[in-house]
């Protein structure tokens, strides 16, 4: 599994209510979720955003509640991976429950500027900022987390 796309870069502390603000709750369309996905600190992400595209992040991405939402609008906006210096512990796991591939590399997350294009082996972990010519080394997902994410979360690998 590999993805390649342009990157959307932002900073620390990216919560969940920044991810996707709580006033669009009331929902569970995954549609939905995305048409507002960064609204509150990036307008034109989901007028901007194609499938494939790659997010980055710097420290404690997705901190704050507990929503599943969260990752899922990133995932049904497009976004094909998030990469971060680290994730806050439940959307690392919500991420992927969901199906959101999610790699923790601090340098690629300090090297990587807004608009390159990345590559990314889930495979081998290896993250290449075809822009710059720079590699990054993640550490890979094991088989069978890779398993989940391929096929599209938790419950969808367990059918």
């Amino acid at each position: 599994m590999n993805a390649k796309g342009p990157v959307f870069k932002y900073g620390d502390n990216i919560d969940t209510d920044v991810i996707i603000p709580a006033r669009y709750l009331n929902t569970q369309s995954a549609a939905e979720l995305a048409s507002h996905c960064m609204e509150d600190i990036d307008k034109t992400f989901v007028t901007r955003v194609k499938p494939g595209d790659i997010m980055v992040g710097g420290e404690n991405f997705g901190c704050g509640s507990s929503r599943e939402h969260a990752p899922l609008a990133i995932k049904a906006a497009g976004i094909s991976c998030v990469i971060a210096k680290s994730f806050a512990r439940i959307f690392y796991r919500n991420a992927i429950n969901i199906g959101l591939p999610i790699l923790e590399c601090p340098a690629a997350s300090e090297a990587i500027s807004e608009g390159d294009t990345v590559s990314i082996d889930f495979d081998t972990g290896v993250i290449t900022d075809e822009t710059t010519g720079q590699t990054f080394q993640a550490a890979p997902f094991p088989p069978f987390i890779q398993n989940i994410i391929a096929k599209g979360g938790l419950m969808n690998s367990l059918k």
